[in-house]
């Protein structure tokens, strides 16, 4: 991917005309970050076709543009009056420092190592959280909190729809956890009760192994891997393949890859990933990208192959006809896409909650003359993720904005939560019992329990992108 984005990208931005007469005025400095806003959006945005502002023909010359750029507050505003409606487009981000979205995108960001669910309580305004897990090295890997653990209130104040983001996500380095005890009834009747203990947390920079869990079990003579996978993030790509070796050394014939906590990252990371649990078709076609009309033209009169995502050779690959992936309404871009695009070639079984329904992906643009990082304005430091793609399988199916319904429905309950990697957690013990029982099925209905409306990933979009990598 890197050679057709820093090769072919850069040959369609030149290639273009839509914008060859904004050349005869010039850009005032004042201007100057929304028109790189402008032109990036009209160039690469996916729904460029749908948002009349962005059409080829809608200035006919620079001051024009200057014209329509110069009542906007900020680049920011322009950018959002720039996207097609929310309901639509849910993924796309600007930034006003673009080191703080490199560091996003590659698992880096200000963290305190506490990665939890919200709910709300029985359907009312008040919310409370739920601990996922534990990222290690961190500041909440030194303190008395783990999974399962719930929170109902920070620095005393208790959480509500309306404040919990600015608790939590605010500019507040270091806050307190106030915690609770956690009951339902068996009409789903959930009662959060103040146990008086609380954890105080503090947010540093974390770099998240994405590698949380991997071990081997041995269930009735078969060799089961597992691997708990949070994020796909190419940084950590020679690890990834290290395991996947461990897995070969150690006789691996079945493998439960979890993703119910992994909320997407580098489309050429999940090409890898399904590389290392196949590796019979190599050089088959994985996924194929579909960009805007005027893009994909340009891709397939001069390079079609370069649309296309290809299993990979030379990896720790466990040739494998069966996968059992874990999934949660967290799941969501680049996890989605692995269990996509594998069906075609080998048997997924789905276990767990329904996925978010992502389908699409985005580019990191730059202000430069080729919207890469070289060269990049030195006056200032926006950059923008905005949606340019959207992934389809090889057999060209990719609707799953409601996302993918699992095999076997099974949700989590914050009264069994289970250890990660143990064989007792409810979700890995489904899967096991489907390998040890020949996969035989045991349909059941999803229950009306309560779900996360969000989690400490998805209140920032870009943590739940599917990407290429650019640089």
């Amino acid at each position: 991917m890197k050679t057709f984005v820093k090769s072919f990208l850069l040959l369609f931005l030149f290639s273009l005309t839509s914008c060859e007469d904004m050349d005869d005025n010039a850009v005032p400095s004042s201007l100057e970050i929304k028109d790189f806003v402008w032109k990036g959006m009209n160039l690469y945005y996916l729904w460029q076709a749908d948002v009349p502002d962005l059409d080829d023909e809608r200035f006919a010359n620079q001051q024009e543009l200057n014209n329509f750029l110069e009542p906007f507050e900020n680049p920011t505003t322009l950018f959002n009056a720039l996207r097609i409606n929310n309901s639509i487009d849910r993924y796309s981000a600007i930034y006003s420092d673009y080191d703080v979205l490199e560091g996003i995108i590659s698992g880096n960001t200000l963290n305190n190592g506490m990665d939890f669910g919200v709910r709300s309580i029985n359907g009312t305004n008040s919310v409370y959280g739920w601990v996922r897990y534990i990222i290690p090295n961190s500041d909440a890997a030194t303190k008395d909190i783990q999974r399962g653990d719930i929170f109902y209130a920070v620095n005393g104040i208790p959480l509500n729809e309306d404040n919990f983001r600015t608790l939590l996500f605010g500019n507040n380095t270091t806050y307190t956890v106030n915690l609770a005890s956690y009951s339902s009834d068996s009409n789903g009747f959930v009662t959060i009760t103040p146990n008086g203990q609380s954890v105080t947390l503090t947010k540093t920079e974390l770099a998240e192994n994405p590698i949380l869990v991997n071990t081997v079990i041995t269930q009735n003579e078969k060799k089961i891997g597992y691997l708990m996978y949070n994020g796909f993030f190419a940084s950590f790509d020679n690890q990834l393949n290290t395991v996947f070796g461990n897995f070969l050394s150690q006789g691996v014939t079945h493998l439960v890859l979890d993703l119910r906590y992994n909320s997407g990252g580098s489309i050429g990371t999940a090409t890898k990933l399904a590389s290392m649990i196949t590796g019979q078709f190599t050089g088959q076609v994985f996924a194929s990208q579909q960009w805007n009309s005027k893009a994909q033209s340009f891709f397939q009169q001069n390079n079609p192959g370069a649309l296309q995502n290809k299993f990979v050779g030379g990896l720790n690959s466990l040739n494998l006809n069966k996968v059992y992936v874990l999934t949660s309404k967290s799941t969501a871009s680049a996890s989605e896409l692995v269990i996509n695009c594998l069906k075609p070639y080998i048997n997924v079984v789905q276990i767990g909650d329904v996925t978010t329904g992502k389908n699409v992906g985005s580019i990191t643009l730059y202000d430069s003359p080729t919207f890469a990082k070289s060269n990049v304005n030195p006056n200032h430091k926006y950059a923008m993720q905005p949606v340019v793609l959207k992934i389809v399988n090889k057999d060209g199916f990719g609707d799953y904005v409601a996302g993918i319904s699992p095999t076997v429905p099974l949700q989590e309950n914050l009264s069994n939560l289970g250890v990660l990697g143990d064989v007792d957690e409810p979700l890995l013990n489904a899967a096991i019992n489907q390998i040890i029982a020949s996969g035989r099925m045991y349909p059941q209905l999803l229950s009306t329990m309560a779900r996360d409306f969000t989690d400490s990933k998805a209140i920032n979009p870009l943590r739940t992108e599917m990407y290429i990598d650019r640089n």
